[in-house]
């Protein structure tokens, strides 16, 4: 939260499973999309959060499957559980709210006495939420009896049910939307609220996002039946809430352009940069587009290739040096070079290339440092490079006009999720 001095231009809030990640499009095209949309375009002066019924240990893992970007808060165990940054800092005071009026060993001990209900993984117990599994015409009659001996108890707890299936129970004060709340008021008491907030989601765990004032909303077209049959009963005359008719992440980006929110063409569906006349074009726009052109040339989805190379070589400051991981160094112009030889190495296969946490830094006038992680995934294998680009323009006030690539640096990244030699790699840029 203290990474922007000041408010948010946007700060998405967004379910993972069947919203932001599409687990039907097997080559992640949707969530790349987006991708390259909050990289070039938001991350600079935005906020990503990710509302997830998914435990710490479930979501890590669904992290090492999925190219997912790094978030800025992480809301986890369906809204149990916040956490902010790379290094997942839990936050202690949404804990003792939670605390509250909970008493987690009563709340287990009641549910057993119901053969409806079927306990849910050890990862999926929290220390303030229980999950069961349960059929679906069993699911309002178990609610309504739990309730009951929980009141009995002295306790305050809210039933969730979602997925045709998953029953969550939880403290009241719990939930995706009690968490969305508190954050917002955390904002608006350091002076920070976000300009504008966009919540999107697929199912009944979801609707709590929806119900809080003034954030705009999308319902990806792929929402389940009991999240539209929420809608239909409670938001159904509400302008701020949309049903896309896009699926899952590329939802996202309709809702954004129908609500006019900024930007929602992602550099992905751009063809030709050469002919790419941007507005609000950036650092991070910049490198975003850089590593899109090489996962294309790779894969050999590029045609008529010399006047890109002239391009690229025309950008690179001639004496800048470009660092490897292995620590070996050779001039920018000799990687554009290089690039010759791994023309369509990758043709064919499954290769994708991505870059998360861009994060530019004006140095001087005219330079800008900018630091990222870059991501590969060639086959079953993920390789990340913690790289360092400085990159300048001729005219500051008209950053539209080029910028010049003055050094690259990179070095492999503790996030490396293949931890074999990479010393024969090709590494360009």
């Amino acid at each position: 939260m203290d990474r922007l001095k000041t408010s948010a231009r946007l700060m998405i809030v967004s379910d993972l499973d069947h919203t932001m990640v599409d687990h039907h499009d097997s080559e992640n095209l949707s969530l790349l999309r987006f991708n390259a949309l909050w990289e070039s375009n938001y991350r600079h002066d935005s906020l990503l959060v990710f509302s997830t019924g998914r435990s710490p240990v479930l979501y890590k893992k669904l992290r090492e499957e999925k190219p997912l970007l790094t978030p800025d808060i992480t809301i986890m165990s369906v809204g149990t559980e916040i956490t902010y940054g790379n290094l997942m800092v839990p936050d202690d005071g949404w804990v003792e709210i939670l605390n509250q009026k909970w008493d987690r060993s009563i709340v287990i001990e009641e549910s057993k006495k119901f053969p409806e209900l079927t306990l849910q993984a050890e990862t999926e117990l929290r220390p303030h939420k229980v999950s069961f599994y349960v059929e679906k015409d069993k699911a309002q009659a178990v609610s309504k009896a739990l309730m009951e001996r929980f009141e009995k108890h002295g306790l305050d707890v809210k039933i969730i049910y979602s997925g045709g299936m998953d029953l969550d129970i939880l403290p009241q004060g719990a939930g995706k939307g009690q968490a969305l709340a508190y954050l917002l008021k955390k904002f608006k008491t350091e002076g920070k609220l976000p300009n504008n907030t966009l919540v999107c989601g697929d199912s009944g765990n979801d609707a709590e996002l929806f119900s809080i004032p003034e954030v705009y909303g999308v319902m990806v077209s792929n929402a389940q039946e009991e999240l539209l049959k929420w809608h239909a009963e409670n938001a159904k005359n509400n302008p701020k809430i949309i049903h896309a008719t896009e699926r899952c992440a590329a939802g996202i980006m309709q809702a954004i352009g129908h609500f006019g929110l900024g930007p929602n063409t992602s550099p992905r569906d751009i063809m030709d940069f050469l002919d790419c006349k941007l507005e609000n074009v950036n650092p991070g726009h910049e490198v975003v587009k850089f590593y899109l052109f090489y996962e294309r040339w790779r894969r050999a989805e590029v045609e008529n290739f010399e006047p890109y190379l002239a391009s690229l070589k025309a950008t690179c400051d001639p004496s800048g040096v470009h660092i490897e991981p292995t620590g070996s160094e050779h001039s920018l112009c000799d990687g554009i070079d290089g690039m010759r030889s791994i023309y369509g190495d990758k043709q064919g296969k499954q290769f994708r290339v991505w870059i998360d946490r861009v994060l530019p830094t004006q140095i001087s006038s005219n330079t800008w440092l900018v630091k990222l992680n870059k991501w590969e995934l060639s086959g079953e294998e993920r390789k990340c490079c913690k790289t360092t680009v400085i990159i300048s323009s001729k005219d500051a006030a008209v950053p539209s006009d080029g910028f010049t690539w003055m050094h690259v640096h990179q070095t492999w990244s503790e996030e490396e999720t293949n931890l074999k030699d990479h010393s024969s790699s090709i590494i360009v840029f």
